[in-house]
């Protein structure tokens, strides 16, 4: 029997690269669905991921941090961000409890004084702080903002997240069930497999090629006796930093594939063989036709 009361909406979350929202994504849902990273820009596209309990259905969109962009692929990645502003019932602005109200803040408040949205501030990392610490923190930012609400969580120890539902359900309008109540995401398994190499190599490896990387399923196939077999390409923007990649006798690429082949596993419930090569594309953030390919579409 339909329930009139149903609630559906869809909702931003938003804030700069780093302060959790992918963690708090996945929190939310219960599995791993959005990339994690102590890299900024971890997350490049907008990942969909749907929550449904008896009485509502929330869909989250995993918005690229808001930052000054040094690229194309940087730009692409703001734009996505903002664009996802215009689109929403409500937005999760979520900052991190153990930084200052700083200039990157107050960029992106700009940027929602336009929205005319709901906007509940999310103060998240409250399991790094003092407890007394976290009242001025609210303060300093509801001095800037005229917040819909603000709820202090950890996204990591999952503390608080029911108050932050709860908050949220004050601004989702009565609505249908968009998804299937079992659908978490609207991204085929493909692409999550590829962010999930990809997470591996951020882990892995630093400075410049983290940034640089790119990761390709080419191809994803069930073989009779139920093993999946994947065949994928990390895609770096120069020849030194395939070396580092791929590592000394290929240590490196065997450690990504070892530690991804673990997590495609458990999000496809079978067994995997995961082939992986490393290719060289010169400069590929800058190239607007290699993007496309990637699936970087203009926003």
């Amino acid at each position: 029997m339909e329930n009139k009361k149903f609630k559906s909406g869809f909702v931003a979350v938003i804030g700069r690269p780093n302060v959790g929202k992918s963690t708090l994504i996945n929190s939310l849902i219960g599995q791993k669905i959005a990339i994690m990273s102590d890299k900024p820009q971890t997350t490049r596209n907008r990942i969909m991921c749907v929550l449904t309990t008896d009485n509502e259905q929330v869909i989250f969109l995993d918005t690229p941090g808001i930052h000054k962009p040094l690229h194309k692929l940087g730009e692409y990645m703001v734009k996505a961000a903002e664009g996802t502003l215009q689109e929403v019932d409500a937005i999760l602005f979520v900052v991190d409890v153990t930084e200052d109200l700083g200039g990157g803040e107050r960029y992106i408040m700009e940027r929602l004084q336009a929205t005319k949205k709901p906007v509940i501030l999310i103060v998240n990392k409250l399991d790094l702080i003092d407890r007394q610490s976290v009242l001025p923190v609210i303060e300093k930012y509801t001095k800037a903002y005229p917040f819909a609400g603000v709820v202090p969580i950890s996204a990591k120890e999952k503390l608080n997240l029911d108050s932050l539902l709860a908050e949220l359900n004050k601004y989702l309008p009565e609505g249908p069930q968009y998804y299937p109540a079992d659908t978490v995401t609207d991204q085929p398994e493909r692409l999550i497999a590829a962010e999930m190499i990809r997470e591996k190599v951020l882990h892995l490896t630093r400075d410049e090629v983290p940034h640089a990387i790119a990761v390709e399923v080419e191809e994803m196939k069930a073989q009779p006796n139920g093993k999946v077999d994947i065949r994928a390409t990390i895609y770096v923007e120069r020849e030194s930093q395939k070396g580092i990649v791929i590592g000394k006798q290929g240590s490196l690429l065997k450690k990504i594939k070892t530690m991804a082949r673990r997590d495609i596993e458990t999000m496809l419930g079978s067994k995997t063989k995961l082939d992986l090569w490393v290719k060289v594309k010169k400069d590929w953030r800058d190239r607007s036709n290699v993007l496309r390919e990637f699936g970087f579409k203009n926003p």
